[in-house]
């Protein structure tokens, strides 16, 4: 991951997600808001579980990357078996991956063999990724007071509200809020990774005063002086919060869109209209009994007359 393509690749596949799931959540509770209820995934139209199988495909390539492709001798060891210290960060980005291929892979297992709780053990495995996620650049082993390291800072801040918000999800499956909140974290760490890989390893995006230095093998963001480090990070935390902004504004004009486009559907007109059909023939059926009464009333009226006569 300590590449462009390796941040730009799997923040591509974040935001694909999250904007899906954003997408889906919308839709179903404007078409039906009284029967909502919250899915840790979404079936498409042809390949029922595509969304789960791109996870998977996505988190064997990125362990692959890391742990066979990327090393020079294709292999993260060194000659005594032991994990050298420029490799630590692969080992590190490999956890995350693994755990998204847990979850996925569970999630096809439980939807085919239908447990009773299946969405909310899903919900839990999902959670458990988020968790790994936040553990590992948390306690990242690549440096945390340079700028790739504020970069870092701020995912977490992502990270944890996806995290919560899944865990939320948990309590509360018809809470609209709570996935949409969390559809909008996920693709936005997508958003934020994809910043972070072009930001870091563009040398003419760089800030100013700071240099690309390689180290350990892989190239690191350092800065010439402690006024441009500041000044550095304080470009980063400008970044984030205008990012941030648009992706606020993005998610509110889907929202608007999308609830016009799929209008509530009246779901409980046919029973009414069938329940006041009812009741029209039966008072129809009461007034022609009682016409008809009145018509056998009146002709023994009659009868009697004329037999008095």
């Amino acid at each position: 991951m300590g590449t462009m393509v390796g941040h730009v690749a799997p923040g591509f596949g974040f935001l694909v997600i999250g904007l899906w799931h954003l997408y889906n959540h919308i839709r179903l509770h404007s078409a039906r808001p009284s029967s909502y209820v919250s899915l840790p995934w979404f079936p498409a139209s042809k390949l029922r579980h595509l969304e789960l199988y791109l996870i998977i495909a996505g988190s064997l390539a990125s362990i692959s990357m890391e742990l066979v492709i990327g090393p020079e001798k294709h292999q993260p060891f060194d000659d005594g078996g032991t994990i050298p210290s420029n490799h630590l960060h692969n080992f590190e980005h490999a956890a995350i991956s693994l755990t998204l291929l847990i979850y996925a892979a569970f999630a096809v297992v439980f939807d085919r063999v239908k447990p009773q709780l299946r969405d909310e053990m899903t919900m839990l495995l999902a959670a458990a990724a988020f968790a790994q996620q936040l553990l590992m650049f948390h306690l990242h082993s690549a440096d945390h007071m340079g700028v790739e390291g504020q970069y870092h800072w701020l995912l977490q801040t992502v990270i944890v509200v996806s995290l919560a918000t899944t865990l939320l999800g948990v309590a509360l499956p018809r809470s609209f809020l709570v996935s949409f909140v969390r559809s909008a974290s996920i693709a936005f760490q997508g958003v934020w990774f994809i910043v972070m890989g072009v930001m870091l390893w563009t040398p003419s995006l760089i800030s100013k005063g700071c240099f690309m230095n390689l180290e350990e093998g892989h190239s690191v963001v350092r800065c010439h002086s402690e006024e441009a480090l500041h000044r550095a990070k304080s470009l980063v935390n400008l970044q984030f919060s205008w990012y941030m902004t648009a992706m606020a504004i993005f998610c509110m004009l889907v929202y608007l869109f999308l609830s016009k486009a799929y209008p509530e559907e009246p779901q409980y007109l046919p029973i009414v209209r069938d329940a006041v059909q009812e009741e029209e023939e039966d008072l129809e059926s009461q007034k022609k009994l009682m016409e008809s009464a009145s018509f056998v009333h009146m002709g023994k009226g009659f009868k009697a007359i004329e037999l008095e006569r």
